[in-house]
């Protein structure tokens, strides 16, 4: 029998969950996406381990988290401030760093933002559930066991030399600042016609705050009541950033984890770009709406990917 080695999970902290870009083509079988809530976090992860950018990492909520190597290789670590140590020496974020057999990765509780990636160089070695090692704790799959990481659990990955290679950095003028304010663009659903244009303005020009119910699933939002003309629909497919008015007219922005099928209407759907930074926010921060059309969500979406692939990582020691 072959024994596992890569990481050892020494405390798993708040919310620790194994996740590679999502599942995809399940929906009709009920099984969701999953995959990181910020993917541009997760993607800057992997490219800082020269990786391709889909492989497993790990999504550290809140923080509280530590691993002990077992191999010689390479990790990176990006997203929310969470204070890093390797040994009990403070380390950079949006950087890889070489870690050695034996050494401790601590990851401290986050001053801004809520989530992070630990990247390791070749991914961790998870097999695939339908075809995603994405965690989905509500639907008991991916991962390890289709739960959030437990203490003692070991995280397989293949050593790499690290004898003469450089790490990479992200230049900090790169690095996304995670406040408590955000707009949130968002293309009108071709269920508005549900809403009065009176109640479409009110949605549009309000201020919402994140409730304390805010999870991978969704965020439900707290402000002025949004009112529908119906009270509901026949259950349909929800897509990923959908903002559904529920009987109290309160929004809830659909996440990575949401159910497959609902029948609340929905009056428009969140870009992916700000769905990212929607999952970087804890209870009490603020957002508003901002309509924006299909063609121009699709520029910007092309204009971000352009610039993430033209951004130049560093050498360093």
């Amino acid at each position: 029998m072959t024994i596992a080695i890569g990481f050892l999970v020494k405390h798993p902290g708040i919310l620790s969950l194994i996740q590679d870009a999502g599942r995809f083509g399940a929906f009709n079988i009920g099984l969701t996406n999953g995959g990181p809530i910020d993917k541009s976090a997760f993607h800057w992860a992997n490219r800082l381990c020269a990786n391709d950018l889909d492989v497993s990492t790990i999504e550290v909520s809140i923080g509280g988290f530590s691993l002990i190597a077992q191999v010689d290789t390479v990790i990176a670590i990006t997203g929310a401030n969470m204070p890093l140590t390797i040994n009990g020496a403070a380390k950079a974020l949006w950087r890889s760093h070489k870690v050695k057999a034996g050494d401790l990765i601590e990851l401290g509780f986050a001053s801004a933002g809520v989530r992070c990636y630990v990247a390791v160089v070749g991914g961790f070695t998870i097999n695939e559930s339908f075809g995603s090692t994405a965690t989905v704790c509500r639907e008991q799959i991916g991962g390890l066991a289709g739960d959030k990481l437990a203490q003692g659990d070991i995280l397989a990955c293949q050593s790499a030399s690290i004898k003469g290679k450089q790490n990479l950095l992200l230049p900090e003028c790169f690095w996304p600042s995670y406040e408590q304010e955000l707009v949130l663009r968002t293309i009108p659903s071709y269920q508005q016609h549900y809403f009065s244009s009176q109640q479409q303005r009110l949605f549009f020009s309000s201020e919402y705050t994140v409730s304390k119910s805010f999870d991978r699933m969704g965020y439900r939002l707290e402000g002025h009541a949004i009112k529908c003309d119906i009270d509901g629909i026949l259950s349909e497919g929800i897509c990923h950033g959908a903002v559904q008015i529920p009987a109290d007219g309160q929004p809830i922005v659909l996440m990575n984890d949401r159910q497959t099928i609902g029948g609340y209407p929905k009056i428009g759907a969140v870009i992916s770009l700000d769905t990212a930074k929607l999952g970087q926010l804890s209870q009490g921060a603020k957002v508003h709406f901002e309509p924006i059309s299909m063609d121009k969500a699709h520029n910007l979406y092309h204009l971000a990917l352009s610039r993430f692939n033209r951004t130049a990582l560093v050498k360093c020691d």
